[in-house]
This record gives structure tokens, sequence and C-alpha cells, in this order.
């Protein structure tokens, strides 16, 4: 793992980590986004993906046991994650599309990473539930929309890997890096 040449052992980062969706979800997400989300920022393809944990600001020399922790979980992933479009929703400020976990096992991996997070004693669990979900916009005022989720036919969400995110905050909204990617299952 290279941390960006800016970044020294004691700066502080702003991480999450999160499961990358495959190239063909993105492809029809980004579509059903041009379609229905045209009165807010929309979500840019390459920043699309469902947190598996928040870290926040976090100093850089943890970086490689939190790699660490997000390798060890997701080596036990086997058979892949399968996350069906069940709904839109939007919150105060951005547009989601919430997803089915067939077997509740994005939601195990999710509780994983966090239990092996808490154990480094770099992160502290919501007080509520995990919920397997993609940000596909942002707004300053609720447009109070309706769509449908994306019909994605018998393609459903089946990520192949999880990754570690460097978040910047920028004026025009959070710029995303991916730092490391790890494959799904130890592949």
């Amino acid at each position: 793992m290279t941390l960006p040449a800016s970044v020294g052992g004691d700066d502080r980062l702003r991480l999450f980590l999160g499961l990358r969706p495959p190239e063909g979800a993105l492809d029809t997400i980004e579509e059903w986004q041009r379609t229905h989300l045209e009165r807010m920022r929309v979500v840019p393809r390459e920043y699309l993906h469902l947190t598996l944990a928040f870290l926040g600001h976090r100093p850089a020399h943890e970086l490689p046991g939190i790699v660490d922790a997000l390798r060890a979980a997701v080596a036990g992933v086997e058979g892949g994650l399968r996350l069906t479009p069940a709904g839109y929703r939007e919150t105060r400020s951005v547009a989601m599309l919430v997803y089915d976990d067939e077997g509740g096992r994005a939601g195990l991996l999710a509780a994983d990473v966090q239990e092996r997070l808490e154990r480094l004693d770099v992160y502290r669990r919501e007080g509520r539930a995990w919920l397997p979900h993609l940000t596909v916009g942002r707004f300053r005022q609720r447009p109070g929309l309706r769509p449908e989720p994306p019909n994605m036919g018998t393609y459903v969400l089946i990520p192949s890997d999880a990754s570690a995110y460097l978040s910047r905050l920028r004026p025009g909204g959070a710029q995303y890096e991916i730092l490391e990617t790890v494959a799904l299952g130890g592949l």
C-alpha cells in the first residue's frame, strides 16, 4: 500500500472501508442516476460504494492495521455477497439506494469488519444497525423524489472486493481515493 506523496505517518487521514460495485451494476446505476436524479448533485461512478465502516480522521500510521483488519474479514467471505435494489430513500442531505442483503452475508461482513476495527481501538460502532446502501446523490434541499430503484433484471449487485478509501473534503464535495483493495474470499 502506498500513501499519497503528501501524507506522512503522523498526518490524519479521513478513512472509510467499503464494497465496490462491479462494473455492470455501475453501468445500470449511472443510467438510473441520469434519468431520475436531475435535481441534485449525483455521486460520480468512481465514488459509488457501500460503506462497511466510516472511521473518520485517523493517524496515517494506523492504516496498515486497518487494512489488515479488512483483509482478515473479507478472507472469510465464501460464495460472494448478493445485494438486490430494494428502494430509494432520502435523508437530510443525501439520496440513496437501499439493498436487500441475501442471507444477511454483507451485514455479517460489516459486523466482522467493525468488530475487528473496535479491537484495534480505531472505530466505534454506531447505535443503529448497518444498512446496505449506495449514496447516489447529494442535495441542499430534499427534493422529495420517489423513483423506483433501478431494474437490474437478473443482475444483482455482487461485489468482488472491498477497499480502504481516503476521503478529502473539497468545496465541490468529498473526493475519494482508493488506498488498498482486497478481494472477497481472499482470492
